[in-house]
């Protein structure tokens, strides 16, 4: 049965999220699935312990709009200890149903048609549309490739009075680079004395390696003062099915944030907002995951040194991109499908990350897995 009028898409172009498009044929097929971004091993009992008690002692309706105050406190308190930075709880945090609720309302406070938004590629799927949706123009940057650098003459030359936002994201998803402090000094020097808005996509924050400090825009006070940061306690705790995350923002763009946030969600989880809020009163519940994900890392890549796989550099996320350009000339789709339903193993290819499908012969896979999953996927691997 179909709609028999007329209507014109808002999204013309925009095709099913290659998540699921993998994740659903791994599954249709019985593969092993290293595409869609999502631990494979259990929650911290401790915290599944903590949403039972709260829904016990009866915090089961709604929670305030930006909210609740102890989890808003919880988030101050775990942001200054970790940037030495302030946010008032309750004027410049708001919880958000995970990040990417987050970023879509950020669009869809601060763009009005015609704004142009700058964005590096390969990018996270969900900026395109959203601008599209808002009456953005996206101005898509290619990252330097195969580092993933920002070129940041590009950047320059770019900006013009249109511009209205530069998202940024670090530590990076798909290709697992993170930003240096020469990175946050560009930028914070580009939108000096501008308008322009800083859209600081920084879910993987707790997920960083050799030693590298995270560059949140919150640790430079100009950007901090003209930027809005998301983040996510699914990516930082396991548990990316809760869908619970936070932004961060100046109060006066808090206010206009939640202008629409009351709108398109009002409230989010309450008794995993409760539990969450204590679980964070250990900071080692976070400050540990660097070298729980970095063993993760070095235990996925030692297992395929060995391949005719080409391993990138990753620095954080919990995403590693292997060059195949050695094994097949097939595009990134057609390999990953074949690598899927042939060989069992799915993965993503980043060329659905750019605007243009960019294909560099490069896929991404994702080692938030349990030491026996990495093995049979290595296992399979080391034989192509």
């Amino acid at each position: 049965m179909n709609y028999k009028g007329t209507f014109t898409s808002k999204l013309p172009n925009t095709k099913t999220s290659i998540f699921a498009v993998m994740s659903g044929l791994a599954n249709e097929v019985g593969a092993i699935n290293l595409s869609q971004g999502f631990p494979n091993f259990p929650v911290d009992p401790e915290l599944i312990e903590l949403v039972h008690k709260y829904m016990k002692e009866g915090k089961n309706q709604y929670a305030p709009m930006p909210g609740e105050p102890v989890l808003r406190s919880a988030i101050a308190g775990k942001v200054q200890r970790t940037y030495n930075r302030s946010y008032h709880p309750d004027k410049e945090i708001t919880v958000t149903a995970g990040a990417t609720q987050g970023l879509y309302t950020i669009f869809s406070a601060m763009i009005q048609p015609g704004d142009e938004v700058i964005f590096f590629e390969p990018a996270y799927d969900s900026y395109l549309p959203a601008i599209i949706m808002n009456g953005g123009i996206p101005i898509p940057l290619q990252l330097e490739h195969p580092t993933y650098h920002i070129n940041w003459e590009k950047v320059k030359s770019t900006i013009n009075p249109r511009t209205k936002m530069i998202v940024v994201n670090s530590p990076h998803n798909p290709t697992g680079a993170v930003l240096s402090p020469e990175d946050l000094k560009q930028l914070d020097e580009l939108t000096q004395n501008t308008n322009i808005i800083v859209l600081s996509d920084e879910v993987y924050e707790h997920l960083i390696f050799d030693g590298i400090r995270h560059e949140s825009v919150c640790l430079y006070p100009g950007l901090a003062e003209r930027s809005f940061i998301t983040a996510s306690f699914g990516k930082t705790f396991h548990t990316t099915g809760w869908k619970m995350g936070y932004v961060l923002a100046p109060e006066n763009l808090t206010v206009e944030f939640r202008k629409v946030h009351q709108f398109d969600m009002f409230a989010v989880n309450t008794p995993a907002q409760w539990a969450v809020a204590e679980y964070l009163q250990n900071p080692q519940k976070y400050l540990d995951l660097p070298n729980f994900y970095q063993r993760k890392r070095d235990f996925f890549t030692n297992l395929i040194k060995d391949s005719r796989f080409k391993i990138l550099p990753c620095k954080g996320t919990y995403f590693q991109l292997l060059d195949y350009s050695e094994i097949s000339n097939e595009n990134e789709m057609d390999f990953a499908v074949r690598l899927t339903k042939e060989f069992g193993v799915a993965t993503v290819p980043v060329s659905p990350f750019y605007m243009n499908e960019l294909d560099k012969h490069v896929l991404r896979v994702c080692f938030a897995k349990t030491e026996e999953t990495m093995e049979k996927a290595a296992e399979i691997l080391n034989k192509i």
